[in-house]
């Protein structure tokens, strides 16, 4: 002990230490503990350090910390440290951070109250724990339930659940779902609705005795034993109800916060509605019993709805209306009564004022009179021996006796309700056992405690002594069982504290003794307490400050309790005289029964009640009539003794099961945990008892394979012995010392507390030191692969930089001597350089002097020479001057002629350039006025030139003159005087000359000025062109883009629109399977419902013998019988409907009327579904066809085709006329003879042409099929044309004109249209183009260069305007023909029913005349139309050929869809011909002509027999077929035709039969064989529905038979893959197309049977397969598991593992491939396996905490793998079977992926798109490591989880529907066998049936 101490006490060891908040804190030793030691050294977990004195007595070490993978365990006792804070924490770890509300200690289940809502109590969670062991699962109320009702099946024991815990804690919640478990599990043995009537007593229960306190919103203040009573079968049949003391008090009063009971303010709430105005209430705060605790409402709670479910319980449990008003009225009666208002009298006194409102509203509500109450409530009478005194009462006394009153009015109430709900819940069943839940109240101590507190600790102590020696008595049986000796368990009994309260001369014997006292009181009562147990009993004490109270030392606590009120309490007295008042009420039935417990009360159903079960409640005495009187003196106490006795003893004589509530705060918050109060509770609930017993044991309990399991790590390869047991045994003596430590058992090993901690720390230490060896050996190989890496890289880097060196040196002598080189070549090049410059300067000096001498010499002569021009230029200028003035005088002249033309030229020119800016202002004709101002410029050039010209020749002249003038002046000097008299005109002269030259200055400036705007305008116009250039460019190439964007819109406009069709097929699809898997569960149900008639009618059979003589035949039957119902049925079936009728006679008639009712709706909902579901499929098919006629009528090339068939078919009119015409000829040459005869030319005529017309007709059919086929793939073409927009359209139809020449011709043929008026627009402004053109948008429509693309696509809109103007006219046109061609079509339907009578009629003729008035009908009806034709004008006689023609392609389509009628008329028109021949052979000879004979030989009709061809018929009597049917299904063993025959030979059999009773056309036949079939297949199927190959065998054949009647119905869809042949066996005279709806609803009924089969089969395989057995050895260690053991994960004999799985798989696979199963049906099959097998094992997974490891995760996914390579080696990896385990994967994957960092959160979100919120959250919270080296997940993590995954739209369950069934289709399967080549073996017995 001592070395077990010093390993566990050492430097690093977790303990636990008190503390005053937190009752435990955890802390970490500092140093190692030593033996002596005084004190601890700690290290808080806020790292705080203390030193822990040891107590110097006891030297008692604190509590050692359980190892981590320990915490959070399933089971308190796993915990190998057994004490008071290991199960605080772990309670805690798994409430808080796993959000797990239930954990085990033992056989007690603990319930934490989560204070919310938890979805973990759904059918499909009560489905998962059913069938499970106890420990297969994690905790929850429902494996309690399971294990209570396993136990009550196998032990043949009645059970009892104990569900305790103070107000708060849940119970109730506790014990409805274990009573909600039992009725969902079991079932009812009836149609009652047991199981219903047992849940529907919750609400009223609730309603009557639960109400709001300020610890609980919903708080039982009753206490509740409900017995659930079980038949042989285990089934509901009824249950029982006991109540023990309940709070009256709260009638009349309530604490602050409080409530009275839910029924007053449920009643309050609906007081507006009409029933209740004749209650006279309002609201709950108007009333004194309601208002008291100021709070009348509950948050969240409608006290309206909660009455409507308290109703709907009444009448479900039999408590009709009036029963219901009644109870209602007293309960008003009392609301009313507290509100009457007493007042003092005197002192002595008190009195009512008269016409109290609330009193009249009592007294008319309850029927008594007002004086009577009046007088009563005030009053008190006395008897005494001689006299009877009426004594008046005080106020407070007379407010206490109505309170008492009211009190007892509602105990009786509550009593009558209880004895009637009994009554509801019992049937004439006879019970055989019955599971018993007990609700009651737990160990209770307020700062006040009272009588109620007392009882209630008292029934506690009972309680938990018998817990106790339960416990023990287990303990003793577990040592017993394995042979280990036996030690006396010390343990607490409170047998002394219950002696002190019941004992003679105990608490309750001196209270009842102190009530009969007259004189009795609080005071008195509790001297005698402490006069008599003071000195005596040491449980007993006496408080220091009080002479009025008394404290008990109870097994949880001591509590002081007061004596005010016991006495009071424990009377429970109330005024007799008032009891009488009411009992005198003679209009109140009810209130009178209520008072009368000597007469049985009636029930409300108006039934006697039962005899079985209880019906009385249990504080009620049995006594007779006579005794009654002194019922009321039983005293409360000894009525609650009595009872709790009773219950003793009853749980005594059953096998107890253990819930315990526990509160986990005061502030109702939401996983909120306070250890004070936890602590208090577990102390007083027993569960630290249960802890101490195991601990003081041996708690720990392993067996020996799971021992060597876990701790092989242990052992030593030497130490491994064959025996496991040896093995184990050695190891354990070596490594603990003490051997009273363990206990070898016969198949456990037990150990003591810790000493499973203290093997975990062996095996920690030996994994560390491992691990550590493994590290070293790593880090080792590690670092000298690390410094052999650096050695290398040493290596090499010295190699480098050596080279590098070496490199270095010789490139530094290399630059060396180029230096030296260099050095050499630049000093010579300096020095040429300096001498090349002496050289240069000295030239150059040489060069400047000499010019200078040659300039001075050069200078001198040009002097000379300069002197003489200006000489000679002086001279000349002088002579020069007179000629330029007289020059300028005749200019001068000249330029006033030519001022005034340049002036006319000047306007003419101001006048081009304003309209120039007209011009720029109008922008029309830009370029050719840019031409024309061009060339006005060029005209103005040459005008200038031209006056340039004159001028010159004016000059020219001028010098002349001036010439002339000189001549004229030397003779004019002469004539001096003559001069001197012309002076003043000259001077005249030469003035206007002066004038005329500034003139002409002027107009040059001018000219000058317009050549350079010319110049300049010019420019601007050359640039505006380069401008219009780029612009144009631009928007050529803003077009392509606009042309690429449309492009691209339309691809997606293309793309949009084809998701959209995908999708809204996927829709379509998503609900076509909704409605296929609504209507599959309907068949269900109804399947369901047809089995539990049968069983009905077998129940009836077995206990009822029936009466002799005549019976009517019941007319009863299912669905498919009154549809499809015969004559003559089976005698059995007839004797079965015979002793139905007998069974319904005897059955109650309501139960019959309600399943005929269900049946009736149930098939009226089937029939709607289908209804349904062909209407949507109609919907569809018409949406197709509607879009289909469409696509016809948008493209054009159907009236190319129209127009092509109208040539046609003119051309085969013309041929028929000229073949009518020939017989025409030929009828009339030949009229002498007999032209009717056989053999003759017009006979011949006749059948040529109809050889030759249904020849025509079989061509001109192929090529309507060619044709339409082409159309649709034209359609299909179009199809993305038609759907795109208005511009797109524009653009494809531009993009198809990809040559040159096709897009120059339309672009001229839309121009020349866009010249026409209506195209013809107003020119654009240049400003207005230029905007648009520079615009940042510019629109697409407007366009540059004059606007011609814009132009272009106007005309493309006008166009194809007219165009669709023209298509709609076409529409149109044809929609008149079409419906003028509908009419043709009705005359031409009445003109065949007229052909078809006239056949009729002929074929009643003899055939002499047959053939003459068919010949003479036909040449009448033709003579008729042709004179009618040539009669009227030409263009008629065509638009009627036209119509004619139209009539016959509708014809000639009506009868493509008429293919069956053809075929008859075929068949017809072959025999009719054959039968002429042979009747007409012998005529032949007669009266023909030898040429005749010679050129027309008549073949003879009979050909020669041959071998007999057979027709694929089987034809039977009608008398055999009850010998078919029972050969070839009831008595057929499906392994020796799967192994021997064909696949499907019954199918085939059976439509070989189906077709021959066609063919003789017997409608009898057809509907017995069919009926027969269908009805033996059900009751084979019935009786051996357990068996997967019949299941499959009679899947298989009625696939095949279905598809076998789809193959042969002859219609088009299913005849596409038949032969020839084939469609010559296609059945011919019944439409069997609802016979194919019941053969299909048959073949969805045996798809689920199969698939209910096959799940029986794999359901026990899937858990023990995948998840417990470790496929991968030694991946998973074994933890402890506690009390509770789990299913071992070594694989034993029994045990099944994964190849168990795939074994079955496969063996599921090859049989149905062996009974021929349609291959796309075995996917659907395979699909649905691998959906179970991902669904059981993923819930579990759920469910099961020791499963989510990562260990775990890894065997998961390699069992998922082996189920994948199974899939692939059968080739159904499409088949969807993969998908459906991608849940299961991905929670691997979960298990397996890191859980700390934010990355790691986003990484799961993303990963597990699969699983749900709750799902992801659920497995994160249970995720546990199995070694020490693993990591739990933070919460944070999970809170992280959840705020990613918070918008994610799904559904909240946790589990996934393990019932689904994916919808069935049974896709058509055609079968190439011949029906003639099929042999009936002889095996069959079917020698009978004869082939045809």
């Amino acid at each position: 002990m001592n070395r077990e101490l010093e390993y566990m006490f050492v430097e690093r060891a977790r303990v636990w230490i008190p503390d005053a908040e937190e009752v435990w804190k955890s802390a970490e030793l500092n140093k190692d503990y030593k033996n002596g030691d005084a004190s601890l050294v700690l290290m808080l977990e806020d790292g705080t350090n203390i030193e822990h004195k040891l107590d110097p007595k006891t030297k008692n070490l604190p509590y050692l910390r359980n190892p981590d993978i320990l915490v959070g365990e399933n089971d308190l006792t796993a915990l190998s440290y057994l004490h008071e804070p290991a199960v605080l924490h772990n309670l805690k770890v798994r409430f808080v951070d796993s959000k797990l509300i239930y954990t085990y200690c033992g056989i007690v289940l603990v319930a934490i109250n989560p204070y919310e809502t938890l979805p973990i109590y759904g059918t499909d969670i009560i489905n998962a724990y059913s069938g499970q062991n106890m420990g297969d699962m994690d905790p929850h109320i429902f494996a309690v339930a399971e294990e209570a009702y396993k136990q009550m099946a196998r032990d043949e024991r009645n059970q009892s659940i104990i569900v305790s815990g103070e107000s708060g804690a849940g119970k109730t919640v506790s014990a409805k779902y274990a009573m909600r478990y039992f009725a969902t599990v079991s079932g009812s043995a009836s149609e009652a609705n047991v199981e219903q009537k047992v849940l529907a007593s919750n609400p009223i229960m609730e309603a009557i005795g639960n109400a709001k306190t300020t610890r609980n919103d919903n708080s039982s203040r009753f206490g509740k034993y409900i017995e659930i009573g079980f038949d042989t079968r285990f089934r509901i049949i009824g249950a029982n109800m006991r109540t023990y003391l309940l709070e009256k008090s709260r009638v009349v009063f309530q604490a602050d916060e409080e409530r009275n009971y839910h029924i007053f303010y449920q009643l309050c709430a609906s007081s507006h509605l009409p029933e209740f105005k004749t209650l006279k209430l309002s609201s709950a705060n108007d009333f004194l019993y309601t208002r008291q605790g100021r709070s009348p409402v509950i948050v969240g709670v409608d006290d309206t709805k909660e009455l409507n479910a308290t109703r709907n319980a009444f009448m479900l449990l039999g408590i009709n209306e009036s029963y219901q008003m009644g109870l209602f009225r007293v309960l008003a009666a009392i609301l009313h009564l507290g509100n009457v208002e007493i007042k003092d009298r005197d002192s002595d006194s008190s009195v009512i004022a008269p016409n109290n409102r609330h009193l009249t509203a009592f007294c008319e509500l309850v029927g008594v009179t007002y004086q009577d109450m009046t007088q009563w409530l005030c009053h008190r009478k006395l008897k005494t021996a001689a006299e009877t005194y009426i004594k008046p009462l005080p106020r407070l006394q007379a407010t206490n006796a109505r309170d008492a009153l009211s009190k007892h009015i509602y105990a009786k109430l509550f009593n009558w309700i209880v004895e009637h709900v009994n009554k509801a819940l019992i049937t004439n069943v006879k019970q055989h056992s019955f599971i018993g839940v007990l609700d009651i109240y737990g160990f209770e101590t307020f700062e006040i405690n009272s009588f109620e507190q007392f009882c209630i600790n008292y029934a506690n102590e009972k309680l938990q002594q018998q817990f106790n020696m339960h416990v023990f008595k287990l303990e003793q049986e577990e040592y017993m069982k394995e042979q280990i000796p036996w030690t006396l368990i010390d343990f607490y009994d409170n047998q002394p504290c219950i002696n002190l309260i019941e004992a003679k001369m105990g608490i309750l014997d001196l209270l009842d003794e102190e009530c009969k006292m007259p004189k009795g009181s609080d005071d008195s009562w509790a001297q005698k307490l402490y006069n008599t147990h003071l000195k005596t009993c040491s449980l007993f004490e006496k408080p220091r400050m009080s002479n009025r109270a008394f404290i008990i030392q109870h097994f949880a606590d001591k509590v002081e309790y007061q004596c005010d009120g016991f006495l009071e309490k424990n009377k429970d007295t109330v005024n007799e005289e008032q009891i009488n008042v009411l009992k005198a009420s003679k209009k109140f039935d009810l209130l009178v029964e209520l008072f009368q417990d000597e007469h049985p009360a009636t029930s409300p159903t108006g039934q006697v009640a039962g005899t079985g079960g209880r019906t009385r409640l249990s504080i009620k005495p049995d006594k007779s009539r006579e005794k009654s009187s002194k019922e009321h003196k039983k005293t409360v106490g000894c009525q609650f003794r009595n009872s709790l006795q009773m219950l003793m003893e009853t749980l005594n004589a059953t096998t107890p099961h253990y819930v315990r509530c526990i509160k986990p705060n005061d502030f109702k918050l939401a996983f909120t945990f306070d250890p004070k109060r936890a602590v208090q509770q577990l102390r007083a609930c027993g569960v630290l008892e249960t802890i101490r017993i195991s601990a003081a044991g041996f708690p720990s309990r392993w067996t020996y394979q799971e021992f060597f399991s876990r701790y092989r790590v242990l052992m030593k390869q030497k130490d491994v012995l064959p025996d496991k047991r040896l093995t184990c045994r050695n190891v354990l003596e070596k490594l603990v010392e003490d051997q009273d430590k363990y206990q070898f058992g016969k198949t456990k090993i037990f150990f003591r507390a810790g000493q499973v901690a203290y093997l975990e720390k062996l095996r920690a230490d030996k994994l560390r030191a491992a691990c550590i060896r493994i590290q070293k050996t790593i880090r080792c190989w590690l670092a000298r692969k690390k410094y052999l890496r650096k050695r290398c890289a040493a290596i090499t880097i010295q190699r480098f930089t050596r080279g590098y060196q070496a490199r270095c040196l010789a490139k530094f002598m290399r630059r060396s001597q180029a230096a030296t080189v260099i050095q050499k070549y630049q000093r010579m090049c300096v020095e040429k350089k300096r001498y090349r410059q002496k050289q240069a300067a000295a030239l150059a000096m040489q060069t400047i002097l000499r010019g200078y001498m040659a300039r001075q010499k050069y200078q001198g002569l040009l002097r000379q020479h300069m002197a003489v021009i200006i000489q000679k230029r002086i001279r000349g200028w002088l002579a020069r001057c007179w000629y330029k003035r007289c020059l300028e005088s005749i200019v001068y002249l000249q330029c006033c002629i030519r001022r005034m033309r340049a002036r006319r030229e000047l306007k003419k020119l101001k006048i081009e350039a304003r309209s120039v800016e007209h011009f720029k202002k109008l922008n029309k004709g830009m370029e050719n006025k840019i031409m024309q101002l061009q060339r006005k410029v060029d005209e103005q050039s040459k005008e200038m030139r031209l006056t340039n010209e004159r001028l010159n020749g004016l000059e020219t002249s001028y010098s002349a003159e001036s010439e002339r003038m000189r001549g004229e002046l030397s003779r004019l000097r002469g004539v001096e005087e003559d001069a001197k008299n012309k002076t003043i005109q000259v001077t005249s002269l030469l003035e206007e000359l002066e004038r005329l030259r500034k003139e002409l200055s002027v107009t040059q400036k001018e000219k000058k000025t317009i050549e350079d705007w010319a110049h300049t305008y010019r420019n601007e116009m050359e640039k505006m062109v380069s401008e219009l250039k780029e612009q144009n460019g631009s928007l050529k190439k803003d077009k392509d883009d606009l042309n690429r964007l449309i492009q691209e819109q339309s691809q997606q406009m293309t793309e949009k629109m084809a998701r959209a069709i995908a999708e809204e097929t996927q829709q379509l699809e998503t609900d076509l399977n909704e409605e296929r898997s609504r209507y599959q569960n309907l068949l269900t149900e109804h399947l369901r419902l047809e089995e539990k008639y049968d069983d009905l009618k077998e129940v009836a059979l077995s206990s009822n013998v029936s009466k002799p003589g005549h019976r009517r035949t019941d007319s009863t039957h299912s669905s498919n019988e009154s549809e499809y119902t015969y004559n003559s049925e089976y005698a059995e079936l007839e004797e079965g409907s015979r002793a139905a009728e007998d069974v319904t006679r005897g059955i109650d008639t309501s139960l019959t009327l309600k399943l005929q009712k269900r049946l009736t709706e149930l098939e009226q909902e089937k029939q709607s579904l289908r209804n349904e579901l062909e209407n949507k499929e109609d919907q569809f098919q018409r949406a197709r066809a509607r879009d289909d006629a469409e696509f016809k009528k948008a493209r054009g090339a159907e009236l190319e085709y129209e127009s092509l068939k109208r040539q046609e078919l003119e051309s085969e009119n013309k041929k028929l006329k000229h073949n009518l015409a020939e017989m025409r000829q030929s009828l009339l040459g030949n009229a002498a003879t007999n032209s009717g005869a056989p053999g003759s030319p017009a006979y011949k005529v006749l059948l040529d042409q109809l050889n030759s017309s249904c020849e025509e007709l079989d061509v001109r059919k192929e090529e309507v099929l060619i044709l339409r086929s082409q159309l649709v793939s034209q359609k299909e073409a179009m199809h993305h044309k038609e759907t795109m927009t208005e511009p797109s359209v524009y653009v494809e139809d531009v993009s198809k004109l990809k040559d040159a020449d096709e897009i120059k011709q339309a672009y001229v043929g839309l121009k020349d249209t866009n010249r026409s008026p209506r195209f013809m627009h107003k020119p654009l402004d240049v400003n207005d183009l230029l905007s648009r053109l520079r615009s940042a948008a510019p629109d697409f429509h407007k366009l540059n260069e004059d606007g011609e693309l814009w132009l272009v696509n106007q005309g493309l809109k006008e166009t194809i305007r007219l165009l669709e103007h023209q298509l709609q006219t076409q529409r149109r046109g044809h929609d008149n023909e079409v419906e003028a061609l509908r009419g043709e079509l009705q005359n031409v339907k009445e003109e065949n029913n007229r052909q078809q009578q006239l056949l009729a009629q002929n074929l009643q003729l003899p055939p002499e005349a047959r053939i003459e008035a068919s010949l003479q009908h036909e040449i009448t009806r033709l003579t008729n139309e042709n004179l009618e034709f040539m009669a009227e004008d030409p263009t008629a006689s065509r638009e009627a050929r036209v119509i004619i023609l139209r009539r016959m392609v509708d014809l000639m389509e009506q009868l493509e869809k008429q293919d069956r009628t053809i075929r008859k008329l075929k068949k017809q028109l072959k025999v009719y011909s054959k039968r002429i021949g042979e009747m007409g052979a012998g005529q032949t000879e007669g009266q023909t002509s030898p040429g005749q004979m010679v050129d027309e030989p008549i073949h003879p009709v009979n050909i020669p027999r041959r071998e007999k061809d057979f027709q694929g018929m089987l034809e039977y009597k009608k008398e055999d077929e009850l010998k078919l049917v029972k050969n070839l299904i009831l008595e057929l063993k499906p392994r020796g035709v799967a192994v021997n025959l064909i696949p499907g030979l019954p199918a085939y059999i059976l439509f070989m039969c189906l077709r021959h009773a066609d063919y003789v056309n017997d409608d009898q036949k057809v509907r017995t064989l069919l009926t027969s079939t269908i009805n033996s297949i059900k009751k084979i199927l019935k009786k051996r529905g357990d068996d997967f190959e019949t299941v499959s065998f009679w899947l298989s054949n009625t696939c095949r038979f279905l598809h076998c009647l789809k193959q042969y119905s002859g219609d088009e869809a299913f005849m596409k893959h038949n032969t020839s042949r084939q469609n010559e066996h296609c059945l011919s005279n019944f439409d069997l197309a609802e016979y194919r709806q019941v053969i299909s609803d048959l073949a969805i009924q045996i798809y689920q049977q199969l698939i209910k089969c096959m799940e029986n089969i794999l359901h026990p395989m899937i858990v023990s397969g995948m998840l417990e057995h470790e496929t991968i050895q030694g991946v998973s260690g074994v933890k402890p598991t506690g009390l509770r053991k789990r299913t071992s994960s070594i694989a034993d004999e029994g045990t099944y593992t994964l190849d168990s799985i795939l074994r079955q798989l496969s063996a599921f696979h090859s049989t149905m491939c062996q009974h021929g199963t349609d291959p796309e049906l075995i996917k659907q099959v395979v699909k649905q396996q691998f959906y179970i097998i991902g669904a059981v094992t993923l819930n579990n997974l759920l469910l099961r905490k020791d499963m989510c490891s990562w260990s775990k995760g890894m065997q998961i996914r390699y069992n998922v793998s082996q189920l994948e390579e199974w899939l692939r080696d059968k080739g159904l990896m499409t088949c969807g079977a993969k998908e459906t385990l991608e849940p299961l994967i991905q929670a691997a994957q979960l298990l397996q992926v890191k859980k700390k960092t934010d990355e790691d959160a986003e990484a799961i979100c993303s990963m597990c798109q699969a699983l749900t919120t709750a799902q992801i959250v659920k497995v994160l919270n249970l995720y546990t490591p199995v070694n020490e080296f693993e990591e739990r997940v933070s919460v944070a993590f999970i809170r992280t989880i959840q705020t990613r995954l918070r918008d994610r739209c799904e559904s909240p369950q946790l589990l996934m529907d393990t019932k689904m069934i994916y919808p069935v289709t049974f896709p058509f399967n055609p079968s190439c066998l011949a029906l003639e080549t099929i042999q009936i073996p002889s095996s069959l017995q079917l020698g009978f049936l004869t082939r045809v």
